[in-house]
């Protein structure tokens, strides 16, 4: 069953009412209500692409939020032919809020680390909803470290409100293990290409996002902090989330005028949530493209050109 936001109302009515038509076409005196129908969801179709072609802040936020969006494993499943995922940091433990391992992408090894939510209550509470702990990120360093080593392209998929900032996790060292698994994404001598496909959040995305190129769904947020976060320091009022969702810059429009991401990978109309399958398969195709930059490229060019776009970020303002 789809689920609504509440913006999305005046579309949930169009579709409701088409839904009801085509339920008592036939069963009255013949009489087709086919044409009725059509009109009713062409207005529903319009409405949807009237309101996703201009969002605001916010309201990317909650679509990127949605919890019919799809999730790292939905794109590892459709894109990653024989993964193979590796557990555990060698130190203390696994964390199921990153999941990695290595595979195929369009018949080419290489290595897959993704920040997995979860899409029921039992699921969302294995991966933590999504907040890894300083093992999920010394995992995270393992697996780099690997392919670097066997010389395979690193594929990262943000989606994370944020690191865990649960007390335990900063008995584990959080901030080291974060800043540890960011020297090591820009260290890499091999090519590495991070997609946000919901939220980025904080130092707990780019922890694992430090990519030679970085790709945001057109309605992913990347930011230091959430709205909420920024609401409460800001004003003290959560209530004002959606002014710091405008104030902060974080749909992927401002960032890449910015310079902080390198190409936005558009949605079908409605988001990612309303066409899973269409929004991975144009993943992939923007992934592909991105990789294929670097061919014939040495590791040492590799890693400069990674430098340069980090030192480049904000300068052409």
């Amino acid at each position: 069953m789809r689920s609504y936001l509440d913006f999305e109302k005046p579309v949930a009515e169009l579709e409701a009412k088409a839904d009801e038509l085509r339920a008592l076409d036939g069963k009255g005196d013949g009489y087709s209500l086919a044409e009725e129908v059509g009109k009713l969801e062409a207005k529903a179709s319009q409405a949807l692409k009237d309101l996703y072609g201009a969002l605001t802040p916010w309201q990317k936020t909650l679509v990127a939020r949605h919890p019919q969006r799809p999730h790292f494993l939905d794109y590892c499943s459709a894109l990653i032919d024989e993964f193979t995922p590796m557990a555990g940091d060698r130190a203390f433990g696994e964390d199921e809020a990153i999941v990695g391992g290595f595979g195929r992408f369009r018949g080419e090894p290489v290595c897959v680390i993704g920040q997995e939510k979860g899409n029921s209550t039992e699921t969302r509470i294995k991966h933590n909803f999504g907040m890894p702990k300083p093992e999920g990120y010394r995992k995270a360093v393992r697996l780099m470290e690997l392919a670097d080593r066997f010389g395979l392209p690193v594929l990262s998929f943000i989606d994370t409100a944020g690191a865990y900032p649960g007390i335990e996790a900063e008995e584990r060292g959080q901030a080291e293990a974060i800043a540890r698994s960011t020297e090591t994404c820009l260290a890499l001598r091999t090519p590495s290409v991070a997609l946000v496909i919901g939220e980025g959040g904080s130092g707990g995305a780019i922890a694992i996002a430090a990519a030679s190129r970085v790709l945001m769904l057109e309605h992913a947020i990347y930011s230091v902090i959430s709205p909420e976060g920024a609401a409460s320091i800001l004003w003290r009022d959560t209530a004002r989330a959606q002014d710091a969702a405008t104030g902060m810059k974080i749909t992927a429009q401002d960032l890449l005028r910015f310079g902080v991401i390198d190409r936005i990978v558009t949605e079908p109309t409605g988001g990612a949530h309303r066409d899973p399958q269409g929004a991975i398969e144009r993943a992939g195709a923007a992934i592909e493209a991105a990789l294929s930059e670097f061919a014939g490229l040495g590791a040492d060019e590799i890693v400069d050109r990674r430098a340069q776009k980090y030192l480049a970020i904000g300068r052409a303002l």
